[in-house]
């Protein structure tokens, strides 16, 4: 097969909502995405010949848009897989930023100390895995390991992209990890199988440990109802009940491999006084929690 006919299969995302509302709920001063991304532009930040999907270009510029108009002024980008371990386009965007963007990165062992002392003065503070079976299922557990290993001796964290049945799968391995991690998207459980649902069960039970965060984001991925992704509403109040310390908030944008509903951002923002009702939790959400483990100072 030529690579003219492979390219040909990698299949190409839905663009994001291009007509971002205003929300009605205004975010508090600080507010961080703690989960967004930065796609390209494809002929500056070239795309990895071997992804599983071809994102729309969403650059730097039309996310500074986006804050703007949804209120927020920090952000965590979180470098995809269909830039591969290539993290320029993040590195780039967080120092263009004042100091209010932090990144995750993508690598793999062929990362020297000297790569990863580079990407931490870039700004970065995690790595990320994807489990899910559309990104390529589970990791090489050897390799995950000792990257793990690795970054913990820069203080990093983990952010761990599950589908909701890896919740049953890894749910032992979760709980030897040495490093603070993230579970992506409430665990991607469905919101059709109900809050009794197993998967949910377990992601409650680890979100109580102290080293665990959950970012309480992708209603529109775990939604069984579409928008405005209400249905999502109990699962969030039931993580924050557990680990109000530790939740994150974000926007997904640019939604990638959005599949049915691409969501309006400006609705996703007007999820979250549904989530958290009260104004002290909000903001603990929005702002004090991302910058206790990101260390903002723009």
């Amino acid at each position: 097969m030529g690579w003219r006919s492979a390219l040909a299969e990698i299949p190409v995302c839905m663009a994001p909502d291009a007509n971002t509302r205003a929300p009605k709920y205004r975010p508090p001063p600080g507010a961080c995405d703690a989960h967004c991304h930065i796609f390209g532009p494809g002929n500056k930040y070239p795309y990895a010949p071997d992804r599983s999907y071809t994102p729309p270009d969403a650059p730097l510029e039309r996310f500074v848009e986006l804050q703007k108009t949804l209120g927020l002024s920090r952000a965590v980008l979180v470098n995809a897989s269909c830039h591969g371990v290539d993290n320029t386009v993040i590195l780039d965007a967080i120092a263009q930023s004042g100091d209010r963007y932090r990144g995750v990165a993508n690598v793999d062992e062929s990362f020297s100390d000297r790569d990863f002392a580079k990407l931490h003065a870039g700004g970065i503070r995690g790595i990320r895995f994807n489990f899910v079976q559309h990104l390529g299922g589970t990791p090489d557990m050897g390799e995950f390991k000792r990257l793990v290993d690795r970054a913990a001796a820069f203080d990093w964290h983990v952010v761990l992209h599950f589908d909701a049945k890896d919740l049953l799968e890894f749910d032992s391995m979760l709980r030897t990890l040495p490093v603070p991690f993230i579970i992506d998207h409430m665990g991607r459980v469905p919101t059709k199988d109900g809050l009794d649902q197993e998967p949910f069960k377990i992601l409650l039970n680890v979100a109580r440990m102290e080293n665990c965060w959950v970012k309480i984001c992708g209603a529109e991925r775990i939604s069984s109802k579409g928008p405005p992704f209400t249905d999502a509403v109990p699962f969030a109040q039931a993580i924050l009940e557990v680990a109000p310390n530790r939740a994150l908030w974000g926007t997904d944008w640019p939604h990638p491999n959005i599949k049915k509903h691409m969501p309006n951002d400006g609705d996703l923002v007007d999820l979250i006084p549904k989530f958290m009702p009260d104004a002290a939790l909000q903001r603990q959400v929005l702002v004090d929690n991302p910058q206790r483990l990101y260390g903002f100072t723009g």
